[in-house]
């Protein structure tokens, strides 16, 4: 009977560590890959998408119509080259309609209205106002009358943005640099102008935020700066330029300047609002590097993983232990597993083991018994 319970019990075991891992194993291999690819965004975000995929099959279809009702035609653009890469079926009707809304964003007029607005606000959200921007940007503009408000501003003790303050300073000096290399540093002047922009219309995360404020604060000399803007003017740019370069501390502006060389360098391969809304989402520096390696694997399909996964499609933050206690769940269940099918092959070989020997001992016993005795009266009846 005892022996009997032990065989139950292990049999017992076996089962439910089998059942076990039957459960985990798929989320345990999941996580396992997630966690061998942390360190390269272009794979993390490629593992993320095949398992969002097989949870919602329509969940590019849903996010393609949610862009076309927000009028985004670009980012509705990116889920229909994320269909693509996946070899998802989409009506014709959906991509046409993509189409269309691509072809007029991408017009003479829509482009024209948006360069202008670029131009003398300063505020960029798509390709065109960024073409403004940018050029204004180029030819000093947009630089001086930043540079001369801020300054003005923290010149009469009034709430100043360093941020903007910082990067249109840094942005004065990198100018210069574009011209004199022939646009060999576009990307990083470009990336200054996005950051600058996504400060102004509220599109700069939080830790982003307060990390470029202080790498702003230190790329320049406030009282050099304040004397600068007194006499500085949009109208006189030769003039400004020389004066407010003189506050800028090149030596302190490295950090700042591989921010903006990476944020260019997602502008380059996702496009300008690939690159806001990277802007939008990180936390820091690395998470802008980050970013611009997983826009240049991926391209076009950038912002859609961005929309989906948000800083997630960067890096796995808080979710790195609970994919680990996943793994480890799976390897304790298999342990398990292969300790039950130890144990219950012990037990049985046990049993068959004392089942022949028990066998073997009642053959021997019945041998040395002899032939069973034949009775007296039987024997004379015969004789």
């Amino acid at each position: 009977m005892k022996r009997t319970r032990r065989l139950g019990l292990a049999l017992t075991g076996m089962a439910v560590c089998a059942a076990a891992l039957a459960l985990l194993a798929p989320h345990a291999r999941d996580a396992f890959a997630t966690l061998a690819a942390q360190d390269d965004p272009a794979q993390l975000a490629d593992i993320r998408i095949n398992s969002a995929l097989r949870n919602n099959p329509a969940l590019v279809e849903q996010n393609i119509e949610a862009a076309l009702a927000a009028r985004d035609a670009d980012l509705a653009n990116s889920f229909v080259e994320l269909a693509r890469e996946k070899n998802l079926a989409l009506s014709d009707a959906l991509t046409t309609r993509v189409s269309d809304a691509v072809a007029e964003e991408k017009s003479a007029s829509h482009f024209a209205k948006g360069f202008a607005t670029g131009l003398v606000t300063g505020n960029a959200d798509d390709v065109a106002s960024l073409s403004g921007t940018v050029a204004g940007d180029l030819f000093v503009f947009g630089d001086i009358r930043d540079v001369v408000r801020e300054g003005k501003h923290l010149a009469m003790g009034e709430d100043t943005d360093r941020l903007v303050l910082g990067l249109a300073t840094a942005g004065l000096a990198v100018t210069a640099a574009t011209y004199v290399s022939v646009g060999g540093v576009a990307p990083i002047r470009a990336g200054l102008t996005m950051v600058k922009d996504a400060r102004k219309v509220g599109r700069l995360g939080e830790g982003l935020t307060q990390w470029a404020g202080r790498s702003a604060r230190e790329v320049v000399d406030a009282p050099v700066l304040q004397q600068a803007v007194a006499t500085g003017s949009v109208l006189r740019p030769g003039e400004s330029v020389s004066a407010i370069k003189a506050a800028f501390r090149a030596e302190k502006a490295g950090a700042l300047v591989r921010l903006a060389k990476d944020v260019g360098r997602v502008g380059e391969a996702a496009g300008t609002r690939g690159a806001l809304d990277t802007l939008r989402i990180a936390e820091g520096p690395k998470d802008v590097a980050r970013a611009a390696r997983l826009a240049e694997s991926r391209g076009g399909q950038t912002r859609a993983i961005l929309k989906l996964f948000g800083r997630g499609a960067l890096l796995l933050a808080a979710g790195a232990f609970n994919l680990a206690s996943l793994v480890f769940g799976a390897l304790l269940a298999l342990f398990g597993l292969l300790s039950s099918i130890k144990a219950t092959t012990e037990r049985l070989t046990l049993a068959w083991l004392r089942a022949r020997k028990a066998r073997r001992l009642r053959k021997q016993r019945a041998a040395a018994a002899g032939p069973p005795e034949v009775p007296l009266a039987s024997a004379l009846a015969h004789g």
